[in-house]
């Protein structure tokens, strides 16, 4: 698996450096800025006393979260224009927020966290690939903060925490199978491939794609062994920084 160095001079195996700064945001309820190599994205969770009109309206129990996800005009090389500015939110945006939300929701029994919306916001500082796994596995961090807040001010009685989760891209780059792709090898990937998992060991997600190409099962195997090797570390990372907060 080692195989020759690569440019950012990582193994194949290896993750790109990860660090949590914990409370980034003062008004949020929980946050944290997620950097993970040159990708940098801040997670901020606020909560709000009231669930969505269709809960209310199909007699659907407990909470709701929700996410949002941006790129700032600066985090890219070239300006990236708001989406207030072109007067629709943007189609990988959008997919992304979703999928933000669903991972978080996954992470939650909803039931316990009573009646009130958790609103989750992703937005990228710094773009070098990997922006919506950071997102997602910082965004897992700052929620656990929040939920936290929320039983020590008696809001929350019983933790609502079912697993931990975190993400990961994986690709096929020059025929080999690398973990965490940045951005220059994303864009060179002919298979490329996001990893959501749970602290045990279950799927919520994979989204996988041959660009201009395909991939064998023998592939697809490589991939996810390499996939959940990287989850182990982030799952462990995440602990860390939330015994640091």
């Amino acid at each position: 698996m080692a195989g020759p160095i690569r440019a950012d001079g990582r193994k194949a195996n290896e993750l790109r450096p990860l660090r949590f700064q914990n409370h980034i945001a003062p008004h949020a309820t929980g946050s944290t800025l997620i950097e993970w190599g040159n990708t940098r994205v801040i997670c901020g969770v606020t909560v709000e006393e009231t669930v969505p009109r269709w809960m209310k309206e199909q007699g659907v129990k407990g909470g709701w979260i929700t996410a949002e996800y941006s790129m700032l005009p600066y985090s890219t090389l070239a300006r990236k224009s708001r989406d207030a500015s072109r007067g629709k939110i943007d189609g990988r945006a959008q997919e992304i927020q979703r999928l933000i939300g669903r991972a978080m929701r996954a992470a939650l029994d909803l039931e316990k966290l009573g009646e009130r919306t958790v609103w989750v916001d992703c937005d990228v500082l710094q773009a070098d690939g990997g922006t919506r796994t950071a997102a997602i596995t910082g965004a897992y961090v700052a929620l656990c903060i929040a939920i936290r807040r929320l039983i020590a001010s008696g809001k929350v009685t019983d933790n609502p925490i079912l697993h931990a989760v975190a993400a990961v891209s994986v690709g096929m780059v020059d025929n080999r199978p690398l973990l965490d792709l940045c951005y220059t090898e994303d864009v060179a990937a002919a298979v490329d491939m996001n990893l959501v998992m749970n602290s045990a060991g279950a799927f919520i997600e994979l989204q996988g794609t041959g660009e201009q190409a395909t991939f064998t099962e023998s592939q697809l195997a490589d991939l996810l062994a390499l996939g959940k090797t990287g989850i182990r570390k982030l799952l462990a990372a995440q602990e860390d920084a939330l015994a640091a907060a």
